[in-house]
């Protein structure tokens, strides 16, 4: 598995077992979300929504939708295996359409489903927070086992990891709120994308 294609792999985290079944008893698919770094539609060696869907399509998809505008898109195939390799080609499709060479992180729908089931942020006060977020890790990034992770200015807190993801809150502080995504990469030296929690409920509602 390519190590920018996905985060660390749980058991549960790229599982099919949510998969629909056709009346002759087939599942007709799997859905992943592929959560790419530094990726706005239209912006300068980015894609287009049509470019991005193409590509996954392409690739080997049956289906694909772009979520949004900052590099979420929603794919389906047969496998787990199948989705890593769909993830990969659609990654070279983009690179030589528009030269985009950022990593992707994906995750099945049922898994994000499951973390959204959790409510990590219900204990969150949320009078300050500027922003609830969720960073998906590189599969090689080791998180400090002491949390939380608090940066210097306060502006971020880091409180609760899964082993390949970090949930955090931004706060502002002066004119600018804290960045989950600088902080995170800084920390652990590996890249990392960032999405608000809200993001991922809408994700999930939409295609679940």
């Amino acid at each position: 598995m390519p190590a920018d294609a996905a985060g660390r792999r749980g058991k549960d985290q790229f599982a099919g077992a949510g998969a629909k079944m056709t009346p002759a008893g087939k599942p007709d698919g799997v859905k992943y979300a592929a959560f790419f770094r530094n990726l706005n539609l239209g912006r300068p060696n980015c894609p287009s929504k049509a470019q991005l869907e193409a590509a996954f399509i392409s690739a080997g998809a049956s289906a694909a939708a772009s979520f949004l505008t900052n590099g979420t898109v929603v794919f389906t195939v047969k496998s787990e295996a199948r989705a890593m390799k769909v993830l990969a080609l659609a990654r070279q499709i983009l690179q030589a359409e528009c030269g985009l060479r950022e990593p992707a992180y994906i995750r099945s729908i049922d898994y994000l489903a499951g973390l959204v089931a959790l409510d990590l942020f219900a204990a969150i006060e949320r009078g300050d927070v500027y922003e609830c977020c969720i960073s998906f890790l590189h599969a090689d990034s080791v998180m400090p086992a002491a949390l939380p992770l608090e940066s210097k200015r306060r502006d971020l807190e880091i409180f609760h990891c899964t082993g390949s993801e970090a949930l955090s809150v931004s706060r502002k502080i002066g004119s600018s709120p804290g960045s989950p995504n600088a902080f995170l990469e800084k920390l652990l030296g590996l890249p990392a994308t960032t999405r608000s929690w809200n993001t991922v409920r809408r994700l999930v509602l939409k295609h679940g």
